[in-house]
């Protein structure tokens, strides 16, 4: 089984920036869609940004767009969630997931932006803005 760990979370002033990281093992990197989500105490988990080996698709959500840029690295099988111009509306845990690529499933918003799309999650790190 393929096993996520994130990492880079923590505190951090309104306005600044942070780089989040998910190691992953247990499986081939390239066979997989690997995405962020977070959640907020009271809130849906809310889809961020996926990345695979034909591209990657950020939201276009208000309080994501223009901010957040998604990245993977195959020689170290980790996946990179740069957020920048942070805010308090920011705070959530946020989860690093694996999707399996299965043949003649089209890489699109629809589909990897529901959470049910995904085998694996990590433990998921947290992320506190301040004001």
């Amino acid at each position: 089984q393929v096993q996520l760990v994130e990492s880079g979370g923590g505190l951090v002033q309104a306005g600044g920036s942070l780089r989040l990281s998910c190691a992953a093992s247990g499986g081939t990197f390239s066979n997989y869609a690997m995405g962020w989500f977070r959640q907020a105490p009271g809130k849906e988990r809310e889809f961020v940004a996926v990345v695979s080996r034909v591209g990657a698709i950020t939201s276009d959500a208000d309080s994501v767009k223009g901010r957040f840029t998604i990245s993977g690295d195959n020689a170290d099988n980790t996946v990179y969630l740069q957020m920048s111009s942070l805010t308090p509306e920011d705070t959530a845990v946020y989860y690093c997931a694996a999707s399996v690529i299965r043949p003649g499933t089209y890489y699109s918003f629809s589909y990897y932006s529901r959470p049910q799309t995904y085998d694996y999650w990590g433990q998921g790190t947290q992320v506190t803005v301040s004001s």
